[in-house]
């Protein structure tokens, strides 16, 4: 005997609506709602495209959240589910399709498992994030545009399935609305990114990742399409650099593309989380840019960059940085910099900063000091960062006592103390099996700390770490 349960009448009436492919689509006017997610799910993991894209015409919710579906890539599904839309479309009379959201992207939803879940079957409601959707004549719904909504990873040149989805979106752009929320564009020239942009709805883009290798003046010609991104949430920019060719070296190009271009975050009034890693702006222009942001940041990273005194200036006068939840400087060197205005920031955020990423910041002691009070403020730490600081014993013994009223932190990373290194700058394998115990016995001492590192400087020969938590791991060279 089997332990497994016996197929349901359902599961039963599925099989049979498969194993008869022209029965199954003849049925599809008069089969019970209840059937249309289990058919369409099997015929979907099984490649019956005839099905899916009569399925698509008929279908009897507002919502299909088709990429959840789509573990891998297949252009011949995607091909019969847009088909089954053109389909829709077309018809005369719609005697029962009620498709308004074809959702491709590749997101959770409960919709599979709960849809049946009211009783006029309107699931897509909650998952939209909209209002219930009015009833309303075949006529009227035949003027309206359908949304298809996508996320966009372009790489190095679009593939066959996004190459098909934008030319079949172009050629239906009178009654489909292309919409992404998340968009990537990696390598690509800027001529294909425009070309791309023409097809969305700039102001669906939530999310916008921008990792091109673009100098300063490839860049403006995006400004266009910034402007349009009214509802962008998150941003990363990544690898912008300066002008490589002479004749568009100049200071006043340099000047005129950044101002075009930073000018636009005043305009981003929905911008939460900004990234920046490895971009080239003089410290003018991060001045100007902290001061168009109208809204409060929560995240702001700046990564790879090199940051001047001026910069860690304007970063404390902004008053968009005040509500921080999450701040990553990591490898900006501040070794030369006035800690300062850096404890100013910190000041302000102490009542919001969740997260603080100083890794590779090459701090020395006489800068952690001087922010040390401000860190001891920051009450709602949950993670904390100083891997790869110069810091010495007695002064990593003082941040560990400062951090006595941090008691959200649940991760704490810390730099093994300078003793730990010779004069070359190679690891004493004793003294950091002695020092790092004796920091971890005097953090006991001060709260009950969760998950605490202590690292060295990663090895140059084999890129790993001494680490201590609790138990000492050496790097490769050192077993």
């Amino acid at each position: 005997m089997s332990g497994q349960d016996p197929p349901t009448l359902l599961h039963l009436a599925v099989q049979s609506l498969l194993r008869d492919e022209a029965l199954a689509i003849s049925a599809l006017q008069c089969l019970p709602r209840v059937l249309f997610p289990p058919l369409f799910k099997e015929a979907f993991n099984h490649g019956q495209s005839n099905i899916l894209r009569a399925m698509v015409a008929v279908w009897p919710f507002s919502f299909l959240p088709v990429g959840t579906l789509m573990k891998t890539s297949h252009l011949e599904t995607l091909q019969a589910v847009l088909d089954g839309v053109d389909m829709l479309r077309t018809q005369k009379v719609l005697p029962r399709g009620k498709l308004q959201v074809l959702d491709l992207r590749n997101v959770q939803h409960n919709f599979w498992d709960v849809w049946a879940g009211t009783e006029d079957g309107e699931c897509s409601a909650e998952a939209v994030g909209k209002k219930p959707a009015v009833k309303r004549s075949p006529r009227y719904a035949l003027r309206q545009r359908l949304k298809v909504v996508a996320d966009l990873c372009l790489r190095f040149h679009l593939n066959e399935q996004q190459t098909y989805l934008l030319q079949w979106a172009q050629q239906r752009r009178s009654f489909i609305r292309l919409c992404c929320v998340k968009m990537q564009i990696w390598a690509l020239p800027v001529y294909t990114v425009r070309k791309v942009l023409m097809v969305f709805q700039p102001d669906s883009i939530q999310e916008l990742e921008l990792n091109t290798g673009w100098s300063l003046s490839t860049l403006v010609h995006f400004v266009s399409y910034l402007d349009q991104m009214r509802n962008l949430q998150k941003l990363l920019l990544t690898r912008i650099h300066k002008n490589t060719f002479k004749v568009l070296n100049t200071p006043s190009d340099i000047q005129k593309c950044i101002t075009k271009f930073v000018s636009q975050f005043s305009k981003l009034n929905c911008l939460q989380h900004l990234s920046m890693n490895g971009v080239y702006f003089s410290s003018e222009h991060m001045k100007q840019l902290f001061r168009y942001l109208k809204t409060p940041l929560e995240t702001l990273s700046i990564t790879v960059c090199k940051l001047s005194q001026l910069d860690l200036n304007s970063l404390s006068q902004s008053q968009s940085l005040h509500q921080l939840k999450h701040l990553n400087l990591r490898l900006v060197k501040l070794i030369d910099l006035y800690p300062t205005p850096f404890r100013d920031l910190l000041n302000s955020v102490a009542g919001t900063l969740q997260t603080l990423e100083l890794e590779g910041c090459w701090m020395v002691d006489s800068q952690l000091i001087t922010l040390l009070p401000a860190l001891s403020q920051c009450s709602q730490l949950t993670r904390v960062n100083f891997y790869d600081n110069d810091i010495s014993m007695a002064v990593l013994k003082d941040l560990l006592y400062h951090t006595a009223n941090l008691n959200q932190l649940i991760q704490e990373l810390y730099p093994a103390p300078l003793e730990c290194y010779d004069d070359r700058g190679d690891v004493r394998v004793g003294r950091f099996a002695q020092l790092c115990p004796e920091l971890m016995d005097t953090l006991i001492t001060v709260r009950q700390p969760k998950r605490v590192s202590f690292a060295t400087h990663m090895c140059h020969k084999c890129c790993q770490r001494c680490i201590y938590d609790l138990e000492t791991r050496l790097c490769h060279c050192w077993q």
